[in-house]
């Protein structure tokens, strides 16, 4: 089969970077499904994966944690899926990635893709879709209902891949009062299109903005960028016994001491937690993909897919790695067919 694969890790405007071979057809059982791909996504994870380090592989490593696609074999296991499914997946950080002609993954951590999106349309909503539910309503406690008292959510980095999401599901199912960040016209245009009540700009002094808009503190913060450089705006804007919630690691110790008097509360999100320690609920990650799934049928959400490349090859590949390693990509890039 058709892959796209490293060895070594360089530079993306290396040729060798990543690199197209031919790999044999894997093989399944358990809880495993065979996923004939037809659509992947590149997001950060991709990019800091691939970043140059001194290292080498002793056989090519194929990295990817986005796609969609056909199901052609089951594992012996398997019970909500068979041959013929059309699903869509992030995949698991430990085993290998997505960037090739067919992929096993666990039947556990995979939904049925909306059937209204193309193969393209899907596979960049799996990763970012999953990032953004259990950061709002399983790591900040956010109840999905939408039925609560109105409260405010800061989302920092609001024009990414999960922030395109979580705004989504932040205004249409939690009905929150969404301030996105946004640091031009273009990013501001799709947080405010995405259903964010209004932006403000992350390169600026956030709690002068958040006040000037009427909002002194926040119930939550999403921090999609940065957190050790935003971490001191964040501790002076949360309201008391609000709750922050990061998906980007700190180069340095956050000091917890500001939240204590707020009795405020801080959470990380890792969307490779459940199939990286394979939890007991790891099924939820399949579960979460149908609702999204369903959220998208009914015209609730809608794709992120802003670039589409085609076809899925080395060239595209580190074009797509490219676009999202400069760090200002609005929506997902995704690549389709062989």
């Amino acid at each position: 089969m058709k892959a796209v694969a490293l060895t070594h890790y360089l530079p993306i405007s290396n040729p060798d970077s990543l690199m197209d071979i031919e790999l044999p057809a894997p093989a399944v059982s358990g809880h495993d499904i065979l996923v004939r791909i037809e659509a992947i996504s590149v997001n950060p994870v991709d990019v800091k994966v691939r970043a140059p380090k001194d290292k080498t592989e002793p056989r090519p490593r194929v990295l990817g944690w986005d796609a969609a696609g056909t199901v052609v074999a089951v594992g012996e296991d398997v019970t909500q899926f068979q041959t013929g499914d059309e699903v869509y997946y992030a995949g698991d950080i430990t085993r290998p990635g997505t960037n090739s002609e067919y992929h096993v993954v666990d039947a556990r951590i995979v939904g049925k893709k909306p059937q209204s999106l193309s193969m393209a349309e899907a596979a960049a909503l799996p990763l970012t879709g999953i990032t953004a539910w259990e950061a709002l309503f399983e790591r900040l406690g956010i109840p999905a209902d939408g039925f609560q008292s109105p409260k405010s959510i800061l989302i920092i980095g609001g024009a990414g891949g999960v922030g395109s999401v979580a705004i989504q599901l932040a205004s249409q199912i939690a009905r929150l009062q969404v301030i996105a960040t946004a640091s031009r016209e273009e990013t501001k245009h799709w947080c405010l299109e995405l259903g964010a009540d209004l932006t403000i700009n992350h390169r600026l002094n956030l709690a002068e903005q958040l006040a000037a808009q009427g909002y002194p503190t926040v119930d939550y913060i999403l921090c999609l960028n940065d957190t050790a450089g935003h971490w001191a705006a964040m501790t002076h804007i949360i309201k008391p016994q609000g709750m922050i919630c990061s998906i980007v690691e700190s180069p340095e110790p956050l000091d917890m001491e500001p939240l204590k008097s707020k009795s405020a509360g801080f959470v990380w999100e890792f969307m490779f937690t459940r199939s990286m320690y394979q939890t007991e609920d790891m099924a939820e990650q399949g579960k979460l993909l149908n609702q999204i799934s369903q959220l998208v049928e009914h015209d609730t959400l809608q794709t992120t897919m802003r670039k589409h490349l085609t076809p899925i090859n080395a060239d595209n590949l580190r074009k797509a790695h490219a676009l999202v390693e400069q760090g200002n990509m609005i929506g997902k890039v995704v690549l389709s067919g062989w």
